[in-house]
């Protein structure tokens, strides 16, 4: 007997909140001669009757590296101080030949941009502590420059150290409200 789960054929209704220790938001970009991955520690995500919004916490971006944490929190990248919130909010969410395409508004140093986001949703499914669980895998790719991320520098051998193209991933957990 398999324990995985199928992907699901709609999006369920009511609301799901996140689970946020069985859940992660995330970033990757090209640097250098590879790819490299970062985080937010704190961040909410909820859906609503199939419409997904969420929110990121800047100062709680974790890549490992307190330097670089806060580096990436200074205007030159995500100006914590004048703008403590990444936010999201989605279309109406809907499967399609077992995956999830919505459009969506993305706000990130102020700036919102439309982007499309492509996943999959799994369950709904009953937990070992009577509650219903749904899981949402979702990610969209953004030109960082579009939302003011201007920060540059070149390596030695020309060309930049970081690249432009940021992929933008959530693997959210959801619990349904009662």
């Amino acid at each position: 007997m398999s324990n995985i789960l199928e992907q699901a054929t709609e999006v369920p209704t009511g609301t799901w909140r996140a689970d946020t220790i069985h859940s992660s938001v995330g970033f990757a970009v090209k640097h250098t001669v590879g790819s490299f991955k970062g985080g937010f520690d704190e961040f909410d995500a909820k859906l609503e009757n199939g419409v997904l919004s969420g929110t990121a916490k800047v100062a709680s971006v974790d890549v490992k590296d307190e330097q670089l944490n806060a580096h990436l929190q200074s205007p030159d990248f995500f100006d914590a101080e004048r703008h403590p919130e990444i936010r999201i909010v989605s279309g109406p969410l809907h499967v399609e030949n077992g995956r999830v395409v919505v459009g969506a508004e993305l706000e990130l140093r102020g700036v919102k941009r439309p982007v499309q986001l492509t996943g999959t949703i799994t369950g709904p499914a009953a937990d070992p502590w009577g509650g219903e669980r749904l899981g949402i895998d979702l990610e969209t790719e953004i030109d960082r420059t579009d939302f003011g991320v201007n920060w540059y520098a070149e390596l030695p051998n020309g060309g930049p150290v970081a690249g432009n193209e940021v992929q933008l991933t959530a693997q959210l957990e959801l619990v349904k409200e009662a």
